[in-house]
């Protein structure tokens, strides 16, 4: 094997693999040798063991024959059985002894066959250490030939190689270490299939730009695939984390051992020591992404719980302490409330479901739970079919009536004699499917009432929340009966806003006020009429928020439906919540309740008019604004296509554009939102930040201030930058300039502001020399330039200059002007943004930072610039370079006590392979700039997928390419010319 390592001479792979097969091939026929042997060997005992045989039968007729022969003669004389009894005696020996030879050929046999096995194993371990070996040697040539390939590609083009799909992990993120797992763990459920959920062992992982492959300890446990170095690191970091969803596929690759895992943000790929271990690890990932797949938290709408709360489950005489969820038709139960993964479920649908009469209950499972828990807890078993009962113990009384009535409803009961008069009506109505002409509609609980109510319309779960029930009707009361006028409109709002708040902060209530507001918009005279205009304008409110369960939403629907009419306005009402209950079925539910302009849009105005009834200007950086249309449920993401639509820009995701908003107190300082938060939660979260910032000093004409403008810069897409993007981007430009974020000198500043000018005011317009108007348009031209000096003029050039000198620089800055002139507006913008790119950190964002001591960079202010590539630091002054760091170099960056902290890993120092630094910046900076580099981040991840999708399983596969591609030295590592039954890379 050395003379593999010699490098004197050119080797021929090809012809050492095929010399190293027929070494194979001869171990294979000494093996076949030997194997022969022990068979003639084994033939040999054999015959032996039957020629034995052969005797000691032929014996035993022998002695027959003698008995025989005995029994004839009759032979009576004492001396003839004296012979006889001899004869018998040696002949019980000669048996006995043949006997003996038996058992010794017995033996014998065994230990050849022992001798066999511990041989054949012998020829097994030196056949695996050649395939090792060969196997190691050609990975070692594939590798070779890939970077031959990649430095050949690179000498065409510097960007023509294939990052690896893993080339950027998740370390960044704060991840805590994991326990030691045993290979595999099961998590068991009620059926009692036991699938295993979690397991650990070594995998090969894909990674490094030169695609090799590196072997991982990974552990599956809590929906998130771990892996480290080894399995003694599992108590510390892990090197990454691969997030596992119901989004998430598998693929086998062409590789029986290999395997293809396909997440958001990644594609990876995984090779195990064997297929067995390969069809192990297939198993747990399918098993976890079925229960993610049917995971009710990720469901929405059907996955906001009915009801929840921490239950004793008693099942098979072992009682156990979980977190109970009622969701749609099943109960599912968890450890604790943290848990994302449940230990099992029951299907309710067609199950019964009943209280346990204790005084008669004999059932020895619920027995043999104790009987100390009888005397304290009430008990509720459900029986589904084909299945065991299982008890529910429940603490209190008022708990376990909601327990019952939402149980007995999941089940499909037409138990009508469960939950309060009201859920017993509905019942009613569900079982004749709504009949209108039914007299249950008529029912004094089910319409309008002047009175209060003395007891909640709904099941809760306790006495507090049945309080807080009847104040809510009283306080709904209080809305629906005062008249909404300019003096009042203020007592409405604070209604509204109390009684949803209440809603909001106790979910269980939810059901309740939906429900009284169905009542209270409800007429019994005549025909049903609807209710108080106000009460529908309060559940147009509501159901913008939230959405009851069912029956309740079921009964909604058909109010609604029976109310829509586009004639009047309590149907225009009606048709408007039929709108609000479909968005918010598809956004889901608020999180902070209605603005005060939320609720004003819909008291003054019906919302019917308005497919998006409520509006909000939207400013840009050029000074302009644009009117943006939404309605309760509109999130960031649908409000920002709304927007590029009417402004002609692209996705933010291409233009890395994002939505800002100001800060609550008035501060300098600006928020950038999320895709997912919705524009009314937004507004009302500002409200109410608003209102703490200034108590008694709040003006409700105050409002929110959106901004769009540029976060993230991407110089690949500058190529399809729209005309209103690149202008946007000259103004956001100019920002920096003006702000000394950008390095230029004075005479680039000038020609810089001229451009600027040129776009905003146009054609520079030289005063008239008429003696008449001639101090007149002079004045009017000196004030213009000074408002350009203003407004595009870096504000540390014009700072304490006097007054002759910028009169100069109004003069040298109307002669640039004036030398633009006849050029377009998009002309201007062009050479803007050309001569703005040329400073290497063009659509950077800076940040003021101080480095802490001890520190290598000095203890002086200086720049921290965050771009597409990483983190640069630069000279306060100058804006010079001092120190780049990639992104993949980052090991982890955020906020650390009061100080913004970067973990760099140091590959080019093995006596410290990391360095920490650590800056002092404000508080809103750190998280700012903590945000900004998970972005950018982020989206690397999301736009190198598709490419990471393409590249990677070229290595993976051995499909002959055309002679261009291994002329460019791009053949495919395993050739297809390579014997089937030889080594296979792992």
């Amino acid at each position: 094997m050395a003379e593999l390592s010699e490098t004197e001479g050119p080797v021929d792979w090809k012809e050492r693999c095929v010399a190293l097969e027929s070494q194979l091939m001869k171990f294979r026929v000494q093996a076949s040798k030997i194997r022969e042997l022990l068979a003639e060997k084994m033939q040999q005992l054999e015959r032996q063991v039957i020629d034995a045989e052969r005797q000691a039968e032929k014996a035993f007729q022998q002695v027959q024959v003698m008995e025989e022969k005995l029994k004839a003669a009759n032979i009576q004389t004492s001396e003839s059985e004296t012979r006889l009894y001899k004869k018998c005696q040696d002949l019980e020996t000669l048996i006995q002894e043949k006997d003996d030879i038996i058992q010794n050929l017995e033996l014998q046999l065994e230990e050849q066959k022992q001798i066999r096995i511990q041989e054949a194993k012998i020829i097994e371990e030196k056949a695996a250490k050649i395939k090792e070996w060969v196997t190691l040697k050609l990975n070692e040539v594939f590798i070779a030939l890939y970077i031959l390939c990649v430095s050949l590609s690179s000498v065409a083009s510097e960007s023509d190689y294939a990052i690896p799909p893993d080339a950027y992990s998740t370390d960044t993120e704060y991840s805590q270490p994991e326990q030691k797992l045993p290979k595999t763990c099961s998590s068991s459920s009620d059926n009692g299939k036991n699938e295993p959920l979690e397991k650990s062992g070594y995998l090969l992982k894909m990674s490094g730009k030169v695609k090799t492959w590196k072997r991982r300890w990974f552990v599956l446990k809590g929906g998130e695939l771990l892996y480290y170095k080894s399995p003694s690191d599992v108590i510390r970091k892990p090197q990454g984390h691969i997030e596992l969803s119901a989004s998430c596929s598998i693929l086998r690759g062409d590789n029986k051992q290999t395997v293809q895992l396909t997440t958001e943000k990644h594609t990876y790929y995984l090779t195990a020591d064997s297929p067995n271990i390969l069809e192990e690890w297939i198993k747990v990932l399918q098993n976890v992404l079925r229960v993610q797949a049917a995971n009710p938290l990720f469901l929405q709408p059907e996955g906001k719980p009915t009801v929840k709360g921490l239950l004793t489950k008693v099942k098979h005489g072992y009682s156990k302490r979980v977190w109970c969820t009622l969701i749609g038709k099943t109960l599912y139960y968890f450890r604790s409330q943290e848990d994302k993964f449940p230990l099992g479920q029951i299907k309710l649908w067609e199950a019964n479901v009943e209280e346990v009469d204790r005084s008669c209950d004999s059932d020895e499972d619920y027995e043999a739970s104790g009987r100390s828990l009888l005397s304290t807890h009430y008990t509720i078993v459900i029986h589904p079919k084909d299945q065991g009962p299982t008890y529910l113990l429940i603490g209190s009384k008022h708990e376990k009536d909601t327990w019952l009535y939402h149980l007995t409803v999941a089940a499909g009961s037409n138990n009508v004699n469960v939950g309060s008069e009201f859920e017993q009506l509905v019942c009613k109505l569900l079982n004749i499917e709504g009949e209108p002409s039914s007299q249950i509609w008529r029912h004094p609980t089910l319409c309008h009432s002047k009175e209060g109510i003395i007891s909640p319309l709904t099941t809760l779960p306790s006495e507090a929340l049945q309080t807080e029930a009847i104040k809510l009707f009283k306080t709904c009361q209080l809305f629906i009966n005062a008249a909404v006028d300019s003096p009042a409109i203020d007592y409405h709002i604070s209604l509204a806003q109390s009684a949803l708040q209440i809603c909001l902060t106790h979910p269980e209530l939810q059901n309740e006020i939906c429900c009284q507001l169905i009542k209270q918009t409800r007429r019994r005279q005549p025909q049903n009429q609807p209710g108080p205009l106000q009460g529908w304008q309060l559940l147009a409110l509501c159901v913008g928020l939230f959405l009851p369960h069912h029956p309740f939403l079921w009964l909604l629907r058909l109010h609604l439906k029976r109310n829509a009419d586009s004639r009047t306005e309590f149907g225009k009402y009606a048709i408007y919540c039929q709108r609000c209950v479909e968005r918010t079925q598809q956004n889901g539910d608020r999180e902070a309740r209605p603005s005060r302009m939320e609720i004003l849009s819909t008291l003054l105005r019906n919302p019917y008019h308005h497919s998006l009834p409520f509006s909000i200007p939207v400013h840009f950086m050029n000074g302009i604004y644009q009117v943006v249309g939404f309605d309760a449920s509109t999130t960031v993401e649908e409000f920002l296509n709304t927007l590029n639509q009417d402004t002609g820009m692209r996705k933010p995701t291409q233009s890395g554009f994002a939505l800002f908003t100001d800060d609550p107190s008035g501060k300098d300082l600006e928020h950038c939102l999320q895709g997912n938060i919705k524009i009314c939660d937004i507004i009302s979260k500002w409200e109410q930040a608003s209102k703490e910032q200034q108590p008694g000093k709040w003006e409700g004409t105050r409002t929110v201030r959106l901004t769009y403008k540029n976060r993230l810069y991407f110089s690949m897409q500058a190529r399809g930058e729209t005309d209103r993007e690149k202008l946007l981007l000259m103004y956001q430009t100019n920002d920096q300039i003006i702000n000394g974020l950008f390095p230029l000198n004075k005479d680039l500043a000038l020609e810089m502001a001229a451009l600027l000018a040129q776009v905003e005011i146009g054609d520079f317009e030289r005063p008239f020399s008429t003696p008449a108007g001639h101090v007149t348009n002079q004045c009017k031209t000196n004030q213009t330039l000074k408002q350009v000096i203003e407004k595009f003029y870096p504000k540390r050039y014009r700072d304490d200059s006097s007054e002759e000198q910028l009169r100069q620089l109004c003069q040298r800055l109307s002669t640039r002007w004036m030398a633009l002139r006849g050029h377009s507006a998009a002309d201007c913008v062009r050479i803007y943004l050309t001569v703005a790119r040329k400073w290497p950190f063009f659509g950077a964002k800076l940040f003021l930072a101080k480095p802490i001591t001890p520190s290598a960079l000095g203890s002086t202010f200086m720049w921290l610039a965050i771009h597409e590539d990483g983190l640069s630091i630069l000279e306060y002054n100058s804006m010079r370079l001092i120190v780049s760091y990639v992104y993949k170099s980052l090991m982890t960056f955020g906020g650390h006590q009061d100080d913004f902290m970067i973990v760099i890993n140091n590959t080019h120092s093995k006596d410290k392979p990391t360095e920490k630094l650590l800056f002092a910046m404000a508080k809103p900076k750190i998280l700012e700039i903590t945000l900004l580099i998970a972005s950018y981040i982020n989206n690397f991840h999301q736009q190198k997928a598709a490419f990471h999708h393409l590249s990677a399983p070229a290595l993976l596969s051995a499909q002959t390419r055309g002679p261009e591609a291994r002329a460019v030295g791009s053949q495919p590592l395993l050739s297809s010319s390579r014997p089937t039954k030889g080594p296979t890379l792992l």
